[in-house]
C-alpha cells in the first residue's frame, strides 16, 4: 500500500523536530548533566532533579495547552514550544547557580508541553483526522531513537566545544530548524467547513457520564503506565544487579530492552488501521504483570533475566504507542487535543515522581518491594483497561439497539 506523500511531509517534518526536542532537552542531561554539575557547584541529583522539574512544568501547563491547540493549531503552539526550548537552552548554558539553573528547567518544561508527544500527535490528527493512527506509530518509532542519535553527538560536541557551547548550538537548532519547519514544512491540516462533519463524531458515542468514566479509565492505565516505565527505567541497572546480573550483562540486558520497546512500536506501525489500542493495551499491561511476577517467581538467572527483559521491554513498548492512540480511539478528530493534553497532565506527574520514589524504594526498603509495587501497579491498569473495554462495548451494543428516525 503507498504511503502518501502528505503523511510523508508530515511525518518527515515531526520526526526530525521531536528528536531535536527530545534529544536537545529530556536526553541531554544524560549526556552532560556530570558535566556541568561541577562548574556550577551542585550535587548530582540536584542536576537530575530539573528533569523533573521539566515534567512537573509540563504537567501543570498541560490544559492551557489543551486550549491553545483548539484555538491556535498545532503549528502555531509547536513554534512557539520551541522558542520556549532555545531561551531555555540559552539561560542553561549561561547559568551559574541553582537558580538560573532551575529557572531554566521551567522555561524548558513549557516548551515541553508545547512542544512534544501530544501537540505532535495532534498536528497528524489536524491533518489526517481519525486515519492518523499509522502515522502516528510511525512517528513514534522515529521518536524512540532520540537517545541513540543524541547522546553520541552531544559528548562528541561537549568533547570539542563545551557543555555551554554546546546547549547554544542546541538552542540554535530550535530557533532556525525546529520553528521554520513547524511553520511552514506542515502541509495544511484539514478544512472542516461544517459543524456536523467527521471530526465531530467521536469512533464510541459516549453521554457525559460515560465519556468522564472513559477520561479517568484511560487517565488511570496511561498513568500507571508511565510511572512504572519512568520510575524503573533509571534503576533498571541495579535491579538487574540484585537479581543476580553481572554488571556487563546488565548493561547488555538494558540494551536489549531498549531495542525491543522500538521493536515493538514497529510492530504497532505494520499493523495500521488493523491495530487495536484496547487489545494493544491489555497486552502491554500483561506483558508488565508476568514479566515482574516471573522475576519474583522463577529462580535466579539468565534464562529467567530474559524472560524479564523480553516481556518488559515490548510490553512497555506497545504501552507507549496505546497511550497515545487510546483518545483518538474514543474521541472525536476534533477534540483529541484537548483530551490528549489532559491526559498528558497526570501522566507527566508520574514521570515527574517516578524515580524519585523508586529509587527511594529501593534504597529504603529493597528491590523486592520495588518489584511487588510495580506487579499491583500493571494489575491496576489491566484492570482498569478492561473495565475501560467492558464500558465501550455496553455503549456500543446499546447504540446499535437505537432506532434510525423515520
Amino acid at each position: 500500500m503507498p504511503f502518501p506523500l502528505r503523511s510523508a511531509q508530515t511525518i518527515g517534518v515531526l520526526a526530525v523536530t521531536q528528536l531535536i526536542g527530545w534529544g536537545t532537552t529530556f536526553e541531554s542531561v544524560g549526556v552532560l548533566g556530570r558535566r556541568l554539575a561541577p562548574d556550577l557547584g551542585l550535587a548530582n541529583e540536584v542536576v537530575f532533579a530539573g528533569l523533573s522539574v521539566m515534567m512537573m512544568v509540563s504537567a501543570l501547563a498541560s490544559p492551557l495547552v489543551g486550549r491553545m491547540l483548539d484555538r491556535h493549531g498545532a503549528a502555531r503552539v509547536m513554534a512557539a514550544g520551541s522558542l520556549f526550548f532555545a531561551v531555555g537552552l540559552c539561560l542553561l548554558a549561561a547559568s551559574t547557580g541553582i537558580l538560573t539553573y532551575a529557572v531554566s528547567w521551567v522555561i524548558l518544561g513549557l516548551g515541553g508541553a508545547f512542544t512534544l508527544s501530544a501537540p505532535a500527535f495532534t498536528a497528524v490528527v489536524e491533518r489526517e483526522g481519525a486515519g492518523g493512527k499509522r502515522t502516528i506509530a510511525i512517528l513514534m518509532l522515529f521518536t524512540g531513537l532520540s537517545a541513540t542519535i543524541f547522546w553520541p553527538l552531544l559528548s562528541v560536541i561537549s568533547d570539542l566545544a563545551g557543555w555551554r557551547s554546546t546547549l547554544v548550538m542546541a538552542a540554535a537548532l530550535h530557533a532556525f530548524v525546529c520553528v521554520p519547519l513547524y511553520l511552514f514544512g506542515l502541509p495544511k491540516p484539514i478544512a472542516y467547513e461544517k459543524s456536523g462533519d467527521s471530526a465531530d463524531f467521536a469512533p464510541v458515542p459516549l453521554n457525559e457520564g460515560d465519556r468522564k468514566r472513559a477520561f479517568l479509565l484511560v487517565a488511570i492505565t496511561t498513568a500507571i503506565a508511565s510511572f512504572v516505565t519512568f520510575g524503573l527505567s533509571p534503576s533498571l541497572l541495579e535491579v538487574l544487579h540484585q537479581f543476580g546480573a553481572t554488571p556487563e550483562f546488565a548493561l547488555q540486558l538494558a540494551a536489549a530492552r531498549g531495542v525491543l520497546g522500538i521493536s515493538a512500536r514497529g510492530v504497532d506501525m505494520l499493523l495500521g488501521k488493523r491495530g487495536n489500542p484496547f487489545i494493544t493495551s491489555v497486552a502491554g499491561c500483561s506483558f508488565m504483570l508476568v514479566a515482574f511476577a516471573g522475576l519474583l517467581v522463577l529462580p535466579a538467572s539468565a534464562f529467567s533475566l530474559w524472560v524479564f527483559i523480553a516481556l518488559y521491554g515490548f510490553g512497555s513498548g506497545i504501552l507507549v504507542v496505546a497511550r497515545a492512540l487510546l483518545p483518538l480511539a474514543l474521541f472525536s478528530p476534533r477534540e483529541y487535543g484537548r483530551q490528549a493534553t489532559r491526559l498528558a497532565m497526570p501522566q507527566n506527574i508520574a514521570n515527574a515522581l517516578a524515580p524519585v520514589i523508586f529509587t527511594m524504594l529501593i534504597d529504603r526498603t529493597g528491590v523486592a518491594t520495588v518489584i511487588i509495587t510495580a506487579i499491583a501497579l500493571a494489575g491496576v491498569a489491566l484492570i482498569a483497561i478492561i473495565l475501560l473495554i467492558a464500558l465501550v462495548r455496553r455503549v456500543r451494543a446499546q447504540a446499535a439497539f437505537i432506532p434510525s428516525p423515520p
